[in-house]
């Protein structure tokens, strides 16, 4: 019984590796951009707004600080797809701070990776400006966020 498992589970990974390593290598690469196009929304006065953001930088929306940390975007001839990695936090009355969202957010799919806030909600548009030419490290997660003084002092730009 556990050589037929295993031959199943040795045939499942070479046909992973197999499926991978068929698509040409641009497939799998995105071209970093300077620039990410967001939109947010207000759900309570249904209020929306498209904003551009630099890479590292620091924009507020109401409460809420959104800093994108890089924003990636496939080749031409690839099917369309933008990603941006963006970090949420919202700085309470009593000065802390805390996470609203961490991660890569997908124009194609902007259900995939959410922000789940209860007032606001941010998607990504697309990645704009000058493309990068040299591939910037992965962008690396932090447990806390800044705190309420470093939030805003963070700030580039407040977009109301």
């Amino acid at each position: 019984m556990t050589t037929v498992r295993s031959s199943w589970a040795l045939a499942f990974l070479l046909l992973s590796l197999m499926v991978a390593l068929s698509f040409p290598a641009s497939a799998r690469t995105m071209d970093e951009y300077g620039k990410v196009k967001l939109r947010s929304l207000d759900k309570i006065t249904a209020r929306t707004l498209t904003f551009e953001a630099e890479i590292g930088s620091t924009v507020k929306f109401g409460p809420l600080f959104i800093r994108v940390q890089s924003c990636r975007k496939a080749p031409p001839i690839e099917t369309p797809e933008s990603a941006a990695f963006v970090q949420v936090w919202e700085v309470t009355p009593e000065e802390k701070a805390e996470w609203v969202f961490s991660g890569w957010m997908f124009a194609s799919s902007p259900g995939l990776s959410s922000m789940d806030h209860p007032i606001y909600d941010l998607w990504v548009l697309d990645c704009i400006g000058e493309q990068i030419l040299e591939q910037t490290e992965e962008p690396t997660t932090e447990d806390t966020p800044p705190s309420g003084e470093d939030a805003q002092d963070a700030i580039i730009r407040e977009t109301l």
